[in-house]
């Protein structure tokens, strides 16, 4: 895969650059401040982005911002996003912004290796990746959201969901069969209104369901 690497953490940025060329990747650009991310990911058009939330000069949202208008110029750039912290606000308006090929991720994930080059591959496929720490706190912040009408088995399988995995790893995490996973994700998908799509990324958008309720603004 082609990717382009946003950064300000220069050993951040170099270990990320290493892990991926030495798995078999092609880093086309790096970018350091987030003036430079933008026209980065316009020149190179890469197969997928790994953006930092804050970055140079304001250290604020220069990366996200970046990557909502590289999504707006390039539709459906692959994009996953990092984190040093779980932050709500940052994951809504990522998955508002279309539920394909998006990733959010924290910084920690990127030393367990095999789940961070999963998570991006997932990602640059167009499907989804959220950190588990970042659903178990979508999930459980707000109280009065649609959310509440899941049972406790529902809410396990909609956080694996939300977290990008297929059904066959649902039902071996969960030690039940694949047909009981599926029924779940029926009821789940029944139980928030969602409507049948031809898109695959039902699972998110249960997900964003809770994070487009008024009620769980901050």
């Amino acid at each position: 895969m082609r990717v382009v690497i946003a950064e300000d953490n220069a050993l951040l940025r170099e270990g990320l650059v290493l892990l991926l060329t030495s798995s078999g990747h092609e880093v086309v650009a790096v970018a350091g401040t987030g003036p430079e991310v933008l026209p980065a990911l316009l020149e190179h058009r890469p197969d997928v982005a790994v953006l930092d939330v804050r970055m140079p000069p304001g250290f604020r949202d220069e990366g996200l911002r970046a990557a909502l208008a590289a999504r707006e110029r390039i539709p459906g750039l692959p994009v996953l996003v990092l984190s040093q912290y779980v932050e709500e606000s940052y994951a809504a308006e990522l998955l508002g912004g279309g539920s394909s090929g998006v990733g959010y991720l924290l910084k920690d994930r990127v030393g367990r290796v095999d789940e961070f080059l999963d998570a991006l591959e997932r990602v640059a496929a167009g499907g989804t990746a959220l950190d588990p720490e970042v659903v178990t706190e979508l999930l459980t912040r707000r109280r009065d959201s649609p959310l509440d009408s899941l049972t406790p088995r529902e809410r396990e399988v909609l956080k694996l969901m939300a977290e990008g995995h297929d059904n066959t790893t649902i039902a071996k995490t969960l030690v039940v069969t694949e047909r009981s996973v599926s029924k779940h994700i029926g009821n789940v998908f029944l139980k928030l209104g969602l409507p049948p799509s031809d898109s695959g990324h039902r699972r998110v958008l249960a997900v964003l369901t809770y994070l487009k309720d008024p009620r769980s603004a901050v």
